[in-house]
């Protein structure tokens, strides 16, 4: 006892100790991998997308804006660069920007901290900082801040109306007029410099131009990228209507390259003039635009690859696991609690009915197969005692028998009551055909209410196996009405929220059919048992009736 004790005090004192890792103040602390799978080589200063939602953020340790979120290095000590783009704690949906100083393939253990859980933390969300040195503009068309750039305060003009449930929170909604960013020294262009841009594209048709300052256009034609300098024209890639794509251009050094969805697709000699008009975006596209990025400078292909990866709704460079699943050895996380951790209330009230079910019906179980053993047992002893007595023993078996357990020796006694009420006064025993019919239906009626005893309590059984499925199919399908309804108001189709509360909604079913499996299996195991015990008595008793009248029938 004292060794479990001490084991569980070793544990709790291991979990406090490294929530206080970087500030005991903060009491919550996920753990989120990096995983650079696919990338060559190493890369600095990456802006990354953590998506929080109930199946890896508990949203009720946090303040209602987020404002007590810290984003940690991995050596728990070094604060990040972050900013919010979403915070809704009602529908528990997030968006979070994080600067990661550095994404390494070589490193596979790489991975970052969530903090959060103090209410009187203020928020440190930094979108200026959030982004490297480099970067000019950078749109999310987020709906506070619909057309302002993140990095320098930069405001577009122009017709476009928000999407709420877009890629990454909100998107743009582009009908062919083009939105304008006023012309800015951080904008400007110049053949000794660079220029990168990249965005989330969803377009309905597939023309149009994404980006164009003076005479260097970055274009859709006929659904192919196209990159113009007025004197040189790059194409490439193969564009889809109604899907959202990552598109990316570079120029620098000379050289021009077209991305789509992190890969290149075209590359040749290009340079950039001197440049200082306003930036026309997205003139002639339909469709949904969001993350327009801008930057002075020419990305490497690596860069690009990790910012399509990083930003994609199903990419794996970023995983954020439950709070305190990261400590668990070799990464591995619990996926049962992440599914306890999203069941709504309607689910956990089936859930705790059915496992009041579950523990009747294990109950019942135990109880029954004691029972039916023990009378099994003394009913082959009292059968073999039956069987081996003479005839001037047949009347005295009750001497030494075991009544408690052995339902035959019931019956027997129950007959044996009958015929000693029709003993003669000089102790002679003759029965006549009208009491051995009152001896046999005296017995048929303990038949009856030993099979009573047998059967009693296996209703129960039945109720759980006919009950259990529907209840859970119940809980099942209001889980996923809310889970859909919560979606439907938050706006965000992001099947990494979806999946949580269908899967804990799920939850409810499989409760329903761990109750009823177990319970149809015992069933069906004490009804032939039962079953084998009723067929006993039933044999026992013709032979009980027919050896008594042959011994003492008129």
């Amino acid at each position: 006892m004292l060794r479990k004790c001490g084991f569980l005090l070793g544990l709790l004192m291991v979990s406090a100790l490294a929530h206080a890792a970087w500030n005991d103040a903060w009491s919550s602390r996920a753990k989120v991998d990096v995983n650079p799978a696919g990338i060559q080589s190493a890369e600095s200063q990456v802006p990354v997308v953590l998506r929080l939602h109930s199946g890896n953020f508990d949203f009720s340790s946090a303040n209602l804006d987020g404002s007590d979120l810290r984003v940690i290095a991995a050596d728990d000590k070094t604060e990040l660069k972050f900013h919010i783009e979403k915070f809704d704690s009602i529908n528990e949906l997030a968006v979070i920007w994080v600067l990661l100083p550095k994404v390494d393939p070589a490193d596979k253990s790489a991975h970052i901290w969530l903090y959060s859980d103090n209410e009187s933390a203020a928020s440190t969300s930094d979108s200026q900082g959030s982004f490297d040195e480099a970067t000019t503009a950078v749109f999310h068309f987020a709906e506070k801040t619909f057309l302002q750039d993140a990095k320098h305060g930069l405001v577009a003009s122009g017709n476009a109306s928000v999407q709420k449930a877009a890629l990454i929170g909100e998107a743009a909604v582009l009908d062919g007029a083009p939105l304008v960013i006023p012309g800015n020294p951080a904008l400007a262009l110049s053949n000794a410099g660079g220029l990168s841009v990249s965005a989330w594209l969803k377009p309905t048709t597939l023309d149009g131009t994404l980006y164009q300052q003076g005479n260097i256009s970055f274009s859709l034609e006929g659904g192919k990228l196209k990159f113009s300098n007025g004197s040189a024209a790059i194409t490439g890639g193969e564009l889809k209507t109604g899907a959202w794509q990552h598109v990316a251009l570079t120029v620098g050094n000379g050289k021009a390259s077209l991305y789509l969805d992190g890969a290149e697709v075209a590359s040749g000699d290009a340079g950039l003039a001197d440049v200082a008009d306003n930036v026309h975006v997205g003139a002639d596209i339909q469709g949904e635009l969001d993350e327009l990025e801008l930057a002075n400078t020419a990305r490497s292909a690596a860069w690009i690859k990790l910012a399509a990866i990083g930003q994609s709704i199903d990419g794996q460079l970023i995983k954020v696991h439950a709070a305190d699943e990261g400590d668990e050895e070799e990464g591995s996380s619990s996926h049962f609690m992440v599914l306890f951790h999203s069941l709504t209330l309607d689910a956990w009230v089936v859930i705790i009915i059915l496992t009041i079910m579950f523990a009747i019906s294990v109950a019942v179980m135990a109880a029954k197969a004691r029972q039916v053993a023990r009378n099994d047992k003394a009913n082959r002893e009292f059968l073999q005692r039956f069987n081996d007595a003479s005839n001037a023993q047949l009347l005295q078996l009750d001497q030494g028998a075991n009544t408690s357990d052995s339902t035959l020796a019931r019956l027997y006694m129950a007959g044996l009551r009958e015929i000693r009420k029709r003993y003669a006064e000089d102790g002679s025993l003759a029965l006549s055909g009208a009491s051995m019919d009152a001896i046999k239906a005296a017995i048929d009626a303990d038949l009856i209410r030993e099979n009573k005893k047998l059967n009693a309590n296996i209703v129960l059984l039945t109720i759980a196996i006919s009950g259990g499925p529907f209840l859970g199919l119940l809980g099942t399908v209001i889980g996923v009405m809310i889970t859909f309804a919560e979606i439907a108001a938050a706006g965000d189709v992001n099947v990494n929220a979806i999946a949580p509360g269908i899967a804990a909604a799920l939850m409810a079913t499989v409760a329903g059919l761990a109750v009823a499996i177990p319970a149809l299996f015992g069933y069906n195991y004490l009804s032939s048992r039962i079953k084998n015990i009723n067929t006993d008595m039933q044999i026992f008793v013709d032979e009980y009736v027919t050896r008594v009248a042959e011994l003492y029938g008129k």
